[in-house]
């Protein structure tokens, strides 16, 4: 099992990134939270992955933090219906933090709002992982220091912050739309930092 790869930034899109290691160009299927963590083309970077073994290929997905990797792994492994495009699909909307403290309070309106998602899968996701995320906002029960998600110097600290799921709800409760208010934080925090308290990243996320 492939559980993380490190090499130079060759390529890189929303959806996905070419690493090269030895020689060799190693493409990984990345949501869009990871993808806003990349560093510039030409350097270093680390991601957590899982390797999706079929018949007639192998498909590596990577992550940021192994926070989110193991996020990816409850999605596919105890959620029916969701497999891997769905799982990168629903963590390019929503952080690991907002869709944890929407599964732990059973907040089926922000999980429904949110594109890829729908009622039907919002409610498995509640049905199915309430009981395996843990009651605080790292609730997969990994630790994600900064040096952990090695994805460039200028990384945003992890996305499990209750004060980031906190910010989420805030902008929501002012009309935000789910997907919309967990960007607009998902950014403030790149540019703040992990001291950012909820109500610095509310106010610089509403700016």
């Amino acid at each position: 099992m492939i559980t993380s790869i490190q090499g130079v930034l060759a390529a890189a899109t929303p959806l996905s990134a070419v690493i090269e290691l030895n020689g060799l160009g190693y493409e990984v299927h990345i949501p869009v939270t990871t993808a806003e963590r990349l560093p510039a083309i030409g350097a270093t970077v680390k991601l957590h992955t899982h390797v999706v073994y079929r018949e007639d290929a192998q498909t590596l997905y990577g992550f940021a933090t192994l926070e989110d990797r193991d996020f990816f792994r409850l999605l596919i492994d105890h959620v029916s219906g969701v497999g891997p495009k769905l799982a990168t699909s629903i963590m390019s909307k929503l952080s690991v933090a907002s869709l944890e403290s929407a599964i732990r309070s059973g907040d089926l309106a922000l999980l429904a709002k949110s594109p890829g998602i729908g009622k039907k899968t919002a409610e498995r996701l509640i049905v199915e992982l309430r009981g395996k995320i843990g009651p605080g906002p790292t609730g997969t029960g990994i630790s994600s220091p900064a040096g952990d998600a090695a994805v460039g110097r200028d990384a945003a600290p992890p996305s499990g912050s209750g004060r980031s799921a906190d910010a989420v709800k805030a902008l929501v409760a002012l009309g935000y739309k789910a997907a919309d208010a967990d960007e607009a934080v998902r950014r403030a925090a790149l540019a703040l930092g992990a001291g950012a308290t909820t109500e610095q990243l509310i106010k610089s996320a509403l700016a």
